[in-house]
């Protein structure tokens, strides 16, 4: 089988410039700033750094702008925290499957977390069970991840049920690090409320969410669609009947904006990704907000 990792990188060269893949790196480091940080050297400043970050002796006596660069005086770990139940092999909005996509997001992430010295650790899993892979900084490790949640997200597997995931790290993570939740469009009840607040309370957390294929409309109504959750064909009346598609939006509205309130009261942001294709600068705004918010 084709290494994972190497597809992903190939693809981020694709996708994105050497700045923009420069401004990537500049997020991702910023999630850590000031925590076990030493000053390491100085370099030219580029839009999105940090004004505190400016060195202005420096910057005085040679002319341009400096900011100081820090590196952890620890590792950090970053915890991936991903649904692989069968929700994660259907379809998403841009036509590839959603294991694809969160294959994608995982490896950007893990190898920004490889290049910064940190660790990268797994949790997946479904409503049969919940499974781990310890913290490691190698790109070997990295690939063994891509390639267990690849195996894993298949229409043989269990029903998607986050919360178990979620409530698994709560458990046994309690060191302070960075987790990472990918899932589909998830639907907030006690259980997700419950595990969030603490998790919140013991991690920074970012949150992606794989969007649907869109189920409804001309270009729905044109596909043939299966119901990977129910395991059955989807009724081809949600796609061509107007009051059943204006109910259907209405369900997903709300799915979406108890999820937004959820998330929004425990300061976590998050990125929807429909395609590959966005994952490289749906991350990048991703850790933007996250550092704004910090």
């Amino acid at each position: 089988m084709p290494s994972l990792l190497k597809s992903v990188k190939s693809r981020m060269y694709i996708f994105a410039h050497r700045k923009a893949r420069g401004l990537l790196e500049g997020e991702y480091a910023s999630i850590f700033h000031g925590r076990s940080l030493d000053f390491e050297d100085l370099r030219a400043y580029v839009p999105g750094d940090e004004v505190r970050d400016i060195d202005w002796k420096a910057t005085a006596r040679v002319g341009t702008p400096l900011v100081k660069r820090h590196k952890a005086t620890r590792r950090q770990q970053l915890l991936f925290v991903v649904d692989t139940g069968r929700n994660m092999a259907a379809i998403a909005r841009g036509g590839e499957t959603k294991k694809d996509i969160a294959v994608m997001a995982m490896g950007v992430l893990g190898s920004l977390a490889l290049n910064h010295g940190d660790q990268v650790a797994l949790v997946h899993g479904d409503s049969r069970g919940t499974h781990a892979l310890p913290a490691q900084g190698t790109e070997g490790h990295l690939e063994g991840l891509l390639r267990r949640v690849n195996a894993a997200a298949a229409l043989g597997a269990g029903e998607s049920r986050l919360a178990g995931q979620l409530e698994y790290a709560a458990a046994r993570f309690k060191r302070r690090m960075l987790l990472v939740v990918l899932a589909d469009e998830v639907a907030v009840d006690v259980r997700i409320t419950n595990v969030m607040r603490r998790l919140a309370a013991q991690h920074e957390i970012l949150w992606v969410q794989i969007d649907d294929a869109e189920l409804a409309g001309a270009e729905a109504a044109a596909r043939a669609s299966y119901d990977v959750a129910e395991m059955g064909p989807v009724l081809t009346a949600l796609a061509a009947d107007p009051e059943l598609a204006r109910d259907y939006a209405r369900a997903a509205a709300a799915r979406a904006e108890a999820l937004t309130g959820l998330l929004v009261s425990r300061g976590i942001a998050m990125a929807r990704i429909g395609h590959t294709g966005q994952v490289v600068q749906s991350l990048f705004a991703l850790l933007e907000r996250h550092r704004r918010a910090q």
